[in-house]
């Protein structure tokens, strides 16, 4: 339990703990659970300004594709808010950010009630399903005084219509998310790549108030962008070329997972699970293929032996939760 009695993360959104051999479940079947009372709602201070550093931006998750296919009910199902869609203007061309065959829209910012309402309906729609599970505001760390004024509220009237059962916040700013976390009644965060084999920010920012106030966490991005996948010249980092040292570094942990027979990418998926707060990881994949590698990566058998090698030889830190098998051995 969390101070002030508020379940952990999985216990709060109703994920078992446990669900293939050696792990925790992949992103996909999150059966909420009902809501739980809290004191906490709608008790957000004011936003207050700061400063701190930058850190690459990367190319923003989605870009309003049109509708897709039906999803069958078999796991939640999450969409983002906080920014529309309108037509493209005569003489304005659509901005990729980095994804391809965009429709020829812009996106606006819109965190006011009325948006954030109009853009999850616009989701909706595109989707083909009449509602959704989560919804997040993403990459809103440049936004906050909006987020604190109108667009959490936005969100929190949803969850208490049961419009939605959960809400919460998507980026790659643990720092942020640990303040979003510590001020609002946030039921899950989605943090990318700040909690990895070769990242702990997280671990020292977000992860304790998350565990304190019973807010889950998905972890993305556990690969480094694809460092972790594959640390070979030209392999990326925070969406850009990974600089000799750091793919120097992400090969340290593969060497010793060859050791034990036991591919990177495994290991790298696995290692989030360790943190109780941790119930979920997002990893892409390109087809069918890539979708039944990313099952079969999360269900190897992963010896403990290798966690403790990982620490034993410096490549993780002692203070760490691990994901073992036996814990307490």
């Amino acid at each position: 339990m969390g101070s002030g009695g508020h379940p952990r993360g999985a216990a709060r959104l109703g994920v078992p703990r446990r669900d293939a051999p050696g792990g925790t479940r992949l992103a996909g079947r999150l059966p909420l659970s009902d809501r739980r009372p809290d004191a906490r709602r709608g008790a957000g201070p004011a936003a207050r300004r700061r400063t701190r550093p930058r850190r690459p931006r990367r190319p923003p998750a989605g870009r309003g594709l049109p509708r897709v296919h039906h999803l069958a009910r078999l796991a939640a199902l999450v969409t983002k808010a906080g920014r529309r869609l309108r037509p493209l203007v005569p003489g304005e061309e659509a901005d990729g950010q980095g994804f391809v065959d965009t429709p020829a829209r812009a996106r606006v910012w819109d965190l006011t009630r009325a948006g954030i309402r109009a853009g999850l309906d616009a989701s909706l729609a595109r989707l083909g399903v009449d509602a959704v599970d989560i919804v997040l505001l993403h990459d809103v760390e440049d936004r906050l005084p909006e987020v604190y004024a109108t667009g959490f509220p936005a969100l929190a009237e949803l969850r208490d219509q049961k419009a939605v059962r959960a809400v919460g916040f998507g980026m790659n700013h643990s720092d942020v998310l640990a303040r979003l976390v510590a001020d609002l009644d946030v039921d899950v965060v989605l943090c990318a790549g700040r909690w990895t084999l070769l990242e702990r920010t997280a671990f020292d920012d977000l992860l304790p108030v998350c565990e304190r106030r019973g807010t889950s966490v998905v972890v993305g991005g556990v690969y480094n962008s694809g460092l972790l996948a594959d640390p070979s010249p030209g392999a990326p980092y925070s969406y850009a070329p990974a600089a000799p040292a750091l793919l120097a570094r992400a090969r340290q942990p593969g060497e010793i997972c060859a050791e034990f027979a036991v591919p990177l990418k495994a290991a790298a998926l696995r290692f989030p699970f360790g943190h109780p707060a941790v119930d979920s990881a997002v990893v892409g994949a390109a087809g069918p293929q890539e979708a039944a590698e990313n099952a079969a990566l999360f269900a190897w058998e992963i010896p403990d032996a290798l966690w403790h090698t990982l620490v034993a030889r410096g490549l993780l830190g002692p203070d760490l939760p691990l994901p073992l098998t036996a814990p307490g051995a």
